[in-house]
C-alpha cells in the first residue's frame, strides 16, 4: 500500500505488517525511520493503520483455519472459488504449495497458481507444471495420500513450504492388530498417563493447540468419509485443583455413540492420535536423580 501523509513532516505506511514512518522534510526526507516517532503514536491515521494491521492478522489466521478445515476433512472445494480468492495474499499464502487432487485421485500436484478463468496450475510428481480445470478439487489429508514418504521427499526437492500443515503433518495409521483388542474395544491408551501439575495446565495446553475443551475432555471434530466423528481425550473433571493426567482416547459419532475402534476411519484415527500425542508431549517429565535434565 502507499504512503499516507501524517502532518507536515511525516508519512506512514504498513510494510510487512509493521507501521513504518518516513520523514518528508529536512535531511532525512524520504528515508524510512527505524522506529515510529513518539509524536505519531497516537495520531488518528496511525491508529487506523494499527487497527487495519490487526484486521489483516485476523483475516490471515481465518484463511489458514478455513483451508486447514478443508484439508483435514478432505472436502471438495470448487475450483472457481479458489480462483476468486487467489488474488488475496492471505488466501494465496494459505493455499500455495498444498497438494491437490482433481478428477484423477492418483494424480497429485502442488498448487502454484489459480487463474481468473478457474484454471489451476500445479507441479506434478514428474516436476512438470500442468493445468487443471476440474469442477472441484480436494486438498487431501496426508493419511489418504498414496506413497506419502516419496511425496515428502519430492516436496523437499521442490522447496515446498506450506502455510497449512499437510505434507509434513504427523500421521498415525490404524494398527493391524485391532481385532486382537476385541470387537467392542473403544479406547486407545498409548498416550494415557501424561501427568500435569494441574488440570488447568492440561486444559490450557489443549486450547493453545486449537482443541476444544468440553466438560472433562479435550476434543477435535473431523469429517471422515462423509460423516462427523469427534475424538476425545479425558483430561479430568472441570474445576479440579489437583494434579491431572491424560486419559484414554475415544471416538464418538455425531449422535454421541461411542465407536468401536474397528469403525474409526483413517482420518479420524490419525487426528485423534495426533491430539492425544500432542497432549502427552506436554506432560511433566521426571528426571532421575544424578542425571541431567
Amino acid at each position: 500500500m502507499g504512503w499516507l501523509a501524517v502532518g507536515d513532516a511525516y508519512e506512514v505506511a504498513l510494510i510487512e505488517g509493521r507501521i513504518t514512518a518516513r520523514a518528508t522534510s529536512g535531511r532525512a526526507a524520504g528515508r524510512q525511520l527505524k522506529s515510529l516517532p513518539k509524536a505519531l503514536r497516537e495520531h488518528p491515521e496511525v491508529d487506523r493503520l494499527r487497527r487495519f494491521a490487526e484486521w489483516l492478522d485476523r483475516h490471515a489466521a481465518a484463511c489458514v483455519a478455513q483451508v486447514d478445515t478443508w484439508m483435514v476433512s478432505s472436502l471438495p472445494v470448487p475450483t472457481g472459488l479458489l480462483a476468486r480468492v487467489w488474488p488475496d495474499e492471505a488466501w494465496q499464502s494459505a493455499l500455495r504449495d498444498l497438494a491437490v487432487v482433481g478428477d484423477d485421485p492418483d494424480e497429485v500436484g502442488f498448487l502454484r497458481d489459480a487463474t481468473d478463468s478457474g484454471e489451476l496450475r500445479v507441479v506434478n510428481l514428474d516436476g512438470e507444471t500442468v493445468r487443471l480445470s476440474p469442477r472441484t478439487v480436494t486438498l487431501p489429508h496426508p493419511v489418504l495420500l498414496p506413497e506419502l514418504d516419496d511425496l515428502r521427499e519430492f516436496a523437499a526437492e521442490l522447496g515446498v513450504v506450506q502455510k497449512v500443515e499437510q505434507i509434513h503433518r504427523a500421521t498415525w495409521r490404524r494398527p493391524a492388530d485391532l481385532a486382537e483388542r476385541g470387537e467392542k474395544a473403544t479406547d486407545v491408551t498409548e498416550f494415557a498417563g501424561g501427568k500435569y501439575a494441574s488440570r488447568f495446565g492440561l486444559a490450557a495446553r489443549a486450547t493453545s493447540l486449537g482443541y476444544r475443551v468440553s466438560g472433562g475432555y479435550a476434543t477435535c471434530r473431523v469429517r471422515d468419509a462423509g460423516r462427523i466423528v469427534e475424538a476425545a481425550v479425558w483430561i479430568g473433571e472441570p474445576y479440579w485443583d489437583g494434579e491431572a493426567a491424560t486419559g484414554g482416547l475415544t471416538w464418538n459419532d455425531q449422535d454421541g455413540r461411542s465407536l468401536p475402534l474397528r469403525e474409526v476411519g483413517p482420518v479420524a484415527w490419525s487426528e485423534g492420535m495426533r491430539m492425544a500425542a500432542a497432549l502427552h508431549a506436554g506432560r511433566q517429565v521426571e528426571v532421575e536423580e544424578g542425571k541431567d535434565a
